[in-house]
């Protein structure tokens, strides 16, 4: 009993340490400007001042909505791209027989020992050159070519299967487009979950990305908005926190209705260790 309890303490303990952030974050949305750094410091404004919301956003320069819109574009291109490309990938490198495929395969996981800043300038001279600056396709593009990253889990989690379920689909006639649409997919729902929640959380956060790229407010995601948005209120904080909730509440939502199977996933793909 002493032992269970000192594991629930230290459980609650470590979950106050990780949601008191967003607490803060939400407490000083909804405090009056001159409330909020005096000391000792107010816990919970009464009454909350939703207004906050309101005036953060109602600025006719900073269409929000289309921020959202922008965001949801590279959301839905990103991830599909991603999707169909590392699966494809990933079951080569699993399954099918080549000279040179673990070499190849180690080129791959090379990849992902350079740092992004190294590759900022090239990349950006290659799209420029292509007419592509100032449009999604440099953000969207890539995806469908594979990630190391993506490719690794997904090959591992390929090579956990069964080998003896492809074998009976070849012979009742299946051809590989039918093992993997029928076969591989359907068990690889666990992984799906992962790579989509990492990518969707990545793509939402991204910042280098759509500024090096995007040039244009109206083309703007949720991350470089919101930091246009702080540069415009840095004497309003809370106006800021007031952004910064609306748009950390789609993560939370998202892990909350996919956590069963992220956790799966996360177990599946050798992550644990």
């Amino acid at each position: 009993m002493a032992g269970k309890i000192a594991t629930y303490a230290a459980l609650i303990l470590l979950s106050a340490l990780f949601v008191f952030p967003f607490y803060w974050m939400i407490r000083s949305s909804l405090m009056p400007k001159h409330l909020l750094n005096i000391w000792p410091p107010i816990w919970w404004p009464n009454p909350p001042v939703w207004e906050n919301y309101v005036q953060a956003f109602s600025n006719p320069f900073l269409p929000f909505g289309k921020f959202f819109k922008n965001t949801m574009i590279l959301e839905v291109g990103m991830i599909t791209g991603r999707l169909i490309s590392v699966t494809m990938i990933a079951y080569g490198f699993a399954r099918l027989r080549a000279p040179g495929k673990n070499f190849l395969f180690l080129i791959l996981l090379m990849t992902l020992m350079l740092p992004g800043a190294v590759l900022l300038i090239p990349k950006f001279v290659f799209f420029s050159r292509l007419g592509w600056i100032n449009t999604f396709y440099p953000l969207i593009i890539p995806a469908w070519f594979g990630e190391a990253y993506a490719v690794f889990l997904f090959r591992q989690f390929f090579l956990s299967l069964p080998r003896e379920l492809e074998e009976s689909a070849i012979i009742d006639g299946a051809n590989i487009f039918q093992i993997i649409t029928r076969i591989i997919i359907p068990l690889s729902i666990p992984v799906y979950a992962v790579i989509t929640i990492f990518s969707f959380r990545d793509i939402w956060n991204d910042f280098m990305g759509p500024l090096l790229y995007l040039s244009s407010l109206d083309k703007y995601t949720i991350a470089v908005g919101l930091a246009f948005f702080s540069g415009q209120y840095t004497s309003e904080p809370q106006l800021q926190m007031a952004a910064s909730v609306v748009f950390t509440i789609p993560i939370i939502i998202l892990f909350f209705f996919t956590q069963r199977a992220f956790v799966e996933g996360i177990q599946m793909t050798g992550l644990k260790g």
